[in-house]
């Protein structure tokens, strides 16, 4: 086991590695930006280092100065967390140079997972149905003919996205050209990488993800399915397990095949292989997410496991301590995920209480959100034995929830969650339409 870990990121998900490996006995070693100075991971982490100016590109996406802290403070790992450079394959593999374990996927499964074709035709080998798609277009001219091929509307999609961005829905092709300038803009602004390609738009559907963990030794085990269906603009704001809308039978079958789809490729790691469910209850398959994913704390609010520990075994080379027979799919959780609206310092904080809810954040009185990154300010997480409970809970939450000084998302939240439609389960990814 790691002595000692760099967290390669910030925000929540920086404080909840440092939480997890504090529980572990393990030491942890925090990076800032100097806008994040004052920023909670700092004050939590054992050591920390300032590794540059406040945009992304000079600090929390810049490869030498985290490796050179990392070094400098004795580290035997790096964490990526999610986004910036968790699916970085160059990264992985400067770490790997530099005598550092990438707490994640080894770059030869990133590099060869990341090409949307080769992952899909192994996808469609293991049994799985994939969406109809193209490999990376070389151009716009490219992408025109690609999408008359396949049929309007088509999705056009970043080769190196996550979190909803460089992503487009295209219905017609008087729409190609505009979006296509800027979804590739987006990425190579967001990804370093403005690559994009084109796949069948399947509708109406629900967004369903299957959360994956896999070894070194050849066990892996799916921890249930989430459904990611209410977003806005391809990005997430409610996530719940199980999903109202898949059965058991369903549910286990799936399983099944995810598990293994995993073991055939040869996958370790978590991982998350994410699903467009047709009103026919089809799993059609996107995509995999080679890292952890914003949402993975419904699921250890479900299950039990705790997933950051896992990635941080699994990468020290220990076995999976249990097997699919272990996970049981009991209850209902739900994450709502509470974003800023404008930038601005934070006045009173309180956070909701109570068995079975948690609320994970980097945010304290006084905190101040910058426009360099992400609006994302927490994530409150309930669960109960039903779903109805778990509603009920989560609007409880939501109501004892306080942010002074940030105007937020938390009344809109409210609304969703009372929503007769959402309610009855009976939602799918046109839930947000226009509001």
């Amino acid at each position: 086991m790691f002595s000692k870990i760099l967290i390669a990121n910030r925000g929540e998900i920086a404080v909840r590695i440092i939480r997890a490996c504090k529980e572990m006995g393990v030491a942890t070693v925090a990076v800032y930006s100097e806008a994040d100075r004052d920023a909670l991971h700092v004050a939590l982490a054992d050591q920390a280092y300032c590794i540059g100016a406040p945009e992304a590109g000079s600090s929390y996406l810049n490869e030498n100065q985290i490796i050179s802290a990392a070094i400098l403070a004795g580290a035997q790992a790096i964490h990526p967390g999610y986004g910036f450079l968790s699916e970085n394959a160059h990264f992985a593999r400067l770490c790997r140079k530099n005598g550092l374990v990438f707490i994640g996927p080894d770059p030869e499964s990133m590099e060869r997972l990341s090409d949307k074709a080769i992952l899909k035709e192994l996808m469609r080998d293991a049994g799985l149905t994939v969406i109809p798609g193209t490999k990376a277009v070389a151009s716009l001219d490219d992408a025109r003919q690609a999408a008359r091929d396949i049929g309007y509307p088509v999705m056009l999609k970043a080769c190196a996205g996550g979190g909803g961005r460089g992503i487009r829905l295209i219905r017609s092709e008087d729409e190609l050209e505009g979006s296509y300038l800027q979804a590739m803009s987006e990425a190579l602004a967001a990804f370093g990488d403005g690559s994009m390609y084109l796949e069948k738009y399947v509708f109406p559907a629900r967004h369903v993800e299957l959360q994956i963990l896999a070894d070194e030794q050849g066990n892996a085990v799916c921890l249930g399915e989430r459904d990611c269906s209410l977003q806005r603009r391809n990005q997430k704001l409610i996530e719940e397990t199980p999903s109202p809308a898949v059965t058991k039978a369903q549910r286990e079958a799936i399983m099944e095949k995810a598990v293994a789809a995993v073991k055939k490729i040869g996958y370790v790691g978590a991982g998350t292989l994410e699903f467009l469910l047709d009103r026919q209850g089809n799993f059609w398959f996107m995509e995999m997410n080679v890292r952890l994913q914003v949402e993975h704390c419904v699921t250890e609010m479900l299950t039990g496991y705790d997933l950051v520990k896992w990635q941080i075994r699994i990468a020290a080379g220990i076995p999976l301590g249990f097997s699919q027979k272990d996970i049981k799919i009991h209850g209902s959780a739900m994450e709502c995920r509470i974003n800023a609206l404008a930038c601005g310092k934070m006045g009173m904080l309180h956070v909701p209480g109570g068995p079975q809810v948690r609320f994970d954040t980097c945010l304290i009185e006084g905190t101040t959100v910058s426009p360099y990154y992400d609006s994302l300010l927490g994530k409150l997480i309930v669960y109960a034995k039903t779903r109805e409970e778990t509603l009920r809970k989560m609007k409880a939450a939501l109501c004892e929830l306080v942010i002074e000084g940030i105007p937020t998302n938390i009344e809109e939240q409210l609304r969703i969650v009372g929503d007769e439609r959402f309610v009855s389960g009976d939602y799918d990814l046109t839930f947000m339409g226009n509001r």
